[in-house]
């Protein structure tokens, strides 16, 4: 009877243990697979002002593959064509289909993504998935850089520099620039290279005047 109680007991013992390591093996691959919650419209912002969009969808293991798609393609929210339009643009968690990233990133610059018009003038500057077109990166760029974006400013700066766009759009973008606040040194003086050069293709009373006005966007 009493080697029948040890018995039990050890029985006991050994399922308690095994019950035990069972939880804690769950318990650590819960935190190693622990749920990511979608993204926040300010999280989406530094992501693309960072430029670390794609990075963090790739770090998160592709876990809101289809919530970022059915807001994308569902409810249409502007960042998330954006994000969405990027993943298939470059393959990012699916497969690459760059007709319909593209497609999704011009629907989020109709609902007036700044950061979809700058990308998308990225693509047309360099002839990436389009043919190059560097008038048409400046009409994209245009409207972004109305809304205040400082890449777009410094990217209409160095393509009227270049010569595209139209001179009378000159003073407006040079004023732009030159009023804008910047976060530090070297992007300051990388914008007064790009003013100096757009100054050059400008009379010298129209430099002045964009300097002391400022002209605000409608």
């Amino acid at each position: 009877m009493q080697v029948f109680t040890l018995l039990s007991l050890r029985v006991v013992m050994l399922r308690t243990a095994f019950i035990s390591l069972l939880s804690l093996v769950s318990s650590v691959s819960f935190a190693e697979t622990q749920a990511v919650d979608i993204y926040s419209q300010e999280q989406l912002l530094e992501m693309f002002r960072s430029d670390q969009y794609l990075k963090q969808v790739k770090q998160d293991d592709c876990q809101l593959v289809q919530d970022i798609e059915a807001r994308a393609e569902v409810l249409k929210q502007p960042m998330y064509q954006l994000l969405w339009g990027e993943m298939l643009n470059h393959g990012v968690c699916v497969k690459a289909n760059a007709v319909k990233g593209m497609n999704l990133l011009q629907a989020s610059a109709e609902q007036g993504s700044p950061e979809a018009m700058v990308k998308l003038a990225e693509y047309y500057q360099n002839g990436k998935f389009v043919i190059r077109n560097k008038d048409r990166a400046v009409n994209y760029l245009l409207p972004a850089a109305a809304s205040g974006s400082l890449q777009a400013r410094m990217m209409l700066v160095r393509l009227y520099g270049e010569g595209y766009g139209s001179p009378r759009d000159y003073e407006m973008a040079y004023n732009w620039l030159y009023n804008n606040v910047f976060n530090d040194e070297a992007t300051k003086q990388k914008a007064l290279s790009l003013l100096q050069k757009l100054a050059a293709k400008m009379p010298p009373s129209v430099v002045a005047r964009a300097q002391q006005e400022h002209i605000r966007p409608h």
